[in-house]
């Protein structure tokens, strides 16, 4: 998504406002005027977040190391290493209302009404050992993402105890370094799925083609395997246009890929401790 076709989606994003964007609303219209019709607090937020490392310990543990959060776009030194972005997530607005139902509804929107640009950098990933050996694998570097927020609603349901999210992103550029497997991905891009049979028709992408759409549900569920409680994570639907501008091995390109009308559906993912 280098040189010209950028600046021409980049332009696209630009000029998709937020009310354009009907076909990602995920609530009809009476209830979104419930929902807005009611005295709520509204948040606007401007930040930048950098975290030295996380690590999660098992036996070994696996270390994720110089995150940095913001806007604008990811930065990198001369030889190619992200070193982190290059501003703050701003134009941000998010409204918090609790319904007379006891529901909690949060929406998260900018304050010009154009998508919400972010950038996202990670230094490396690895995983280690606890034992004394030393032993260490890095699993990937040099991660840059760089897209926009079209649409973010949160719902805390009483009547489930779900978590419920409906989101609209994309991913305008992604870069990252397979280590283990001596594999660097290059220009890696996430859109709605309407987004190829748009551009290949030669037509500004509008929203169904700027934004993949994601629905999210968390909430308590139960592990088949053991009976026990089990954190239930249910997408009803995601689809997408993913491509990939180049494959590198060895520091050469075998190709690009690009792949269509992505849909993940009906699908339930349930996690849970073990010994």
């Amino acid at each position: 998504m280098k040189g010209l076709k950028k600046i021409a989606l980049a332009t696209a994003v630009a000029a998709a406002p937020f009310a354009a964007q009907a076909d990602l609303k995920a609530l009809d219209d009476t209830t979104m005027g419930n929902v807005t019709g009611q005295a709520g607090v509204t948040i606007e937020l401007e930040t930048e977040v950098s975290i030295g490392e996380f690590r999660y310990t098992d036996e070994g543990y696996l270390a994720v190391n110089d995150i940095s959060i913001g806007g604008g776009s990811v930065e990198r030194d001369a030889n190619g290493a992200v070193t982190g972005v290059s501003g703050m997530l701003d134009d941000l607005v998010i409204d918090i209302d609790v319904e007379a139902d006891g529901d909690a509804f949060i929406d998260v929107h900018s304050i010009s009404g154009a998508p919400i640009d972010f950038a996202m950098a990670v230094g490396s990933a690895s995983l280690n050992a606890t034992d004394g050996s030393g032993d260490s694998t890095l699993l990937a570097s040099n991660i840059g993402i760089e897209g926009n927020l079209g649409l973010l609603n949160i719902r805390v349901d009483t009547a489930t105890d779900n978590l419920i999210m409906n989101v609209g992103f994309n991913v305008t550029d992604m870069d990252m370094d397979v280590n283990f497997l001596g594999v660097n991905v290059r220009d890696l891009t996430v859109f709605g799925a309407a987004y190829y049979e748009q551009v290949d028709a030669g037509t500004a992408p509008d929203a169904a083609g700027l934004f993949a759409q994601a629905q999210i549900t968390v909430g308590k569920g139960t592990s088949a395997a053991t009976g026990g409680d089990a954190l239930e994570i249910s997408i009803p639907q995601f689809v997408a246009d993913i491509g990939v501008g180049a494959v590198e091995i060895g520091g050469e390109s075998i190709g690009s890929f690009r792949v269509d009308n992505l849909a993940v559906t009906n699908t339930t993912m349930k996690v849970y401790g073990h010994q």
